[in-house]
């Protein structure tokens, strides 16, 4: 990047802050806080290790610095100017996940585009806040688009503060669907047989909630689907599950047949053959309810995260809190834009041309000077493809 453009974005950055209030985070004094500046040359040179003290009003300190980037620690501190994460002394940490585009499993890098990228990324946060409101029913929640490729959720309640390193874990593993073993969420209950002597054990899936739940969920979908089908093509359709030979396949489909209400009621091992069956969704089920949350950011207890509603230096679009019944409507390419970059053009020199959608909005732009929305030229030059036009 040129210094024409770091200096043009510099200024444009200050406009918005001094156009814009910023909402610092509960505890915000007892947070680290660090930021990367426009500095010359490809290195990221990040200064972190300032309280919000040194740093001064907040606002001003925007106005003034205009950084690149902005962010605060997840972990709440005793001293969070100290130059060492010993000498801060740890007192507490929020609980948060990050969910990016580009390490989604569902996400072609280089075929799918920025928006659809985004569209993904929106689908696996809802599957991570049924996690969290459901699962585990925590209430305290930010949630935030994160101005680039994603979303962050802070998670505040007061019981999960305090948890070290190897209890986020637990966490991660389980949104993830790490380690998730079919027999655990199997519940066996004694029950004695009409006409019996001897008791016998209903072995019954836990459907109320949880793992149990979704994985009961894609099962039964399965099979209504199977049960709508001609025999011959449902004995075909259970034949493509590797091990499932002719034999199996007309067990599975009879066990099915007679034994739907019993099913829909979580008796998933009515039959070996549909409880080997019910225990191969199960892995299905992990791929494709699991959050892929980047993990290393809810382990770690200092964790430094995007200021929200400061600016993103790789797309000039706006970190943005939002409530849980916005998200639905939420659309980052539009929503997240910048009003400091509305409602005029620039010139600016393309550099890598090609399709951008911003602003509701589909732009094809050429290489080489293009006058273009402010709004477009931004995101073109942060993400180094273009650079302001020479005076």
């Amino acid at each position: 990047m040129e210094e024409r453009t770091r200096a043009y974005l510099r200024g444009r950055f200050r406009d918005h802050y001094r156009r814009t209030e910023i909402t610092p985070p509960p505890a915000a004094n007892e947070r680290e806080w660090g930021f990367i500046p426009w500095t010359e040359g490809p290195d990221t040179t990040m200064v972190r290790h300032r309280s919000l003290l040194e740093l001064g009003d907040l606002s001003e300190f925007l106005v003034r610095k205009r950084p690149r980037h902005v962010y605060f620690s997840a972990g709440r501190f005793r001293d969070p100017g100290a130059s060492s994460m010993h000498e801060k002394d740890w007192q507490s940490a929020d609980l948060v996940f990050d969910l990016d585009a580009d390490h989604l499993p569902s996400v072609t890098l280089g075929e799918d585009s920025y928006a659809e990228m985004l569209a993904k990324c929106k689908d696996a946060l809802l599957r991570l806040l049924d996690f969290l409101e459901t699962d585990f029913a925590f209430e305290d929640l930010e949630i935030v688009f994160s101005g680039g490729r994603g979303y962050h959720v802070h998670v505040r309640d007061e019981n999960v503060l305090g948890l070290d390193r190897e209890h986020r874990r637990e966490i991660v593993d389980y949104v993830r669907g790490i380690g998730l073993e079919f027999d655990e969420l199997i519940e066996t209950e004694t029950v004695a047989g009409l006409g019996r002597k001897t008791p016998t054990e209903r072995r019954t899936l836990q459907i109320e909630g949880g793992w149990g739940a979704r994985i009961h969920d894609h099962f039964m979908s399965f099979v209504d689907e199977l049960l709508e089908l001609e025999e011959e093509a449902a004995l075909d359709r259970l034949q493509s599950f590797d091990g499932i030979g002719e034999g199996k396949a007309q067990a599975t489909l009879n066990a099915a047949r007679n034994n739907r209400e019993g099913l829909e009621a979580g008796n998933v091992t009515v039959h070996t053959a549909i409880a080997q069956l019910a225990e191969r969704f199960a892995n299905e089920a992990v791929e494709r309810d699991n959050a892929p949350i980047d993990e290393p950011v809810t382990t770690d207890t200092n964790r430094l995260i995007r200021l929200p509603g400061s600016l993103h230096g790789g797309s000039g679009l706006k970190t943005v809190r939002l409530e849980r019944d916005e998200i639905a409507d939420f659309d980052p390419l539009v929503d997240a834009v910048p009003e400091t970059f509305e409602n005029h053009e620039i010139t600016v020199d393309v550099t890598d041309g090609g399709e951008v959608e911003l602003g509701g909005d589909s732009f094809t732009v050429a290489e080489g000077d293009q006058s273009l929305p402010e709004y477009v030229a931004v995101f073109l030059m942060a993400r180094g493809r273009a650079e302001k036009e020479k005076e």
